[in-house]
């Protein structure tokens, strides 16, 4: 054994990749699943190579060096306090938990620029999976549009006891209808405060992904509202609900799969 090396070593060593090509090894990996996943962080990106993985750091680097990042945008919140409102108390605290199912949701608006106007998109998320367990869109954003994503929340999977609806303080969230229709079905109201997204910050991450992996990648300005509500609802029932991984889930599951796996009962769109 000369130098102390074992033979078998040796030989394992001489057959072992350089670290450029493993590095061109892991390029071309990575390309591949940008070309499949073209929305995909770096993180998911990293999760689904297989074999053993290179650490986040080197991913990161790799990525940004050979123009594997996606670029994220600013958003601007739409939110309209009335100011003569009493908002409720903020129940959460920036805890967006939950060991249950229909305990803690979450609500916001959004809005989409389409060829024809405006689009505003209203979506109720469940703590506990992050599913989109509601949503509605219409043309305008008066408190019908949030009052009929609660409703398609509570008729597709019920109220939990004690479950805890928060949102911003927005008009529509403070007005008489809405909060109405939180009382005839023994809802607790919660409340962030205005202007501070990190109050509501789950449900703006949701969007965010949306718009980041849906809405920016299409050609919007040359699709009427009835083009990009119908892509909305597609990605967000059965890609988003179903098939995207979600890294806030166990073992990365989508969120109706680990609500499936948990044995949640819950009726399809």
């Amino acid at each position: 054994m000369a130098l102390s090396v074992r033979r078998e070593g040796y030989y394992a060593w001489r057959k072992r990749p350089s670290r450029e090509q493993g590095d061109a090894q892991l390029v071309s990996a990575l390309k591949e699943i940008r070309k499949n996943h073209p929305a995909y962080g770096v993180r998911s990106m990293l999760e689904e190579l297989p074999g053993k993985k290179p650490s986040y750091g080197k991913g990161y680097r790799i990525c940004r060096e050979n123009g594997l990042l996606d670029k994220r945008r600013k958003t601007r919140g739409i939110t309209k306090p009335d100011p003569e409102a009493q908002a409720a108390d903020d129940l959460l605290r920036r805890d967006f938990t939950s060991v249950e199912p229909n305990k803690r949701w979450l609500t916001d608006i959004t809005q989409v620029q389409c060829k024809d106007g405006k689009l505003y998109l209203c979506c109720v998320l469940d703590c506990y999976d992050a599913a989109i367990v509601g949503l509605s869109m219409d043309t305008n954003m008066r408190t019908g549009l949030c009052v009929s994503a609660l409703n398609s929340a509570i008729y597709r999977y019920g109220i939990g006891n004690g479950l805890i609806l928060h949102s911003d303080r927005g008009s529509q969230y403070t007005s008489h209808l809405f909060r109405a229709t939180l009382s005839s079905r023994t809802i607790r109201q919660s409340m962030g405060r205005t202007g501070s997204c990190y109050d509501n910050a789950r449900m703006e991450s949701f969007y965010a992904t949306l718009k980041k992996e849906l809405i920016y990648r299409l050609p919007i300005s040359t699709l009427t509202r009835e083009e990009v509500r119908a892509k909305m609802f597609e990605w967000i029932v059965g890609y988003y609900n179903l098939r995207r991984r979600h890294t806030a889930n166990e073992w990365n599951l989508p969120p109706l799969v680990k609500r499936r796996q948990c044995g949640v009962l819950f009726t399809a769109a």
